[in-house]
């Protein structure tokens, strides 16, 4: 397994809990708390493109 440094949750209402990770290839994973094993992974400029995407309310439609 890749050593993962995983940043505390982000929680939202209940236990909707995600965590983001980075490793030191500059890779950037995102995980459900308590499922770190199971993450989605890209580069770390794919990760701040989605969170500035995100930011501008690209996503809002899945609210």
């Amino acid at each position: 397994m890749r050593d993962i440094s995983w940043e505390a949750p982000y929680c939202g209402e209940g236990n909707n809990c995600f965590r983001i990770g980075t490793d030191d290839q500059g890779n950037a994973y995102i995980a459900v708390a308590g499922a770190e094993g199971a993450y989605v992974t890209d580069t770390r400029e794919a990760l701040r493109t989605l969170i500035r995407e995100i930011k501008a309310g690209k996503a809002d439609h899945l609210l």
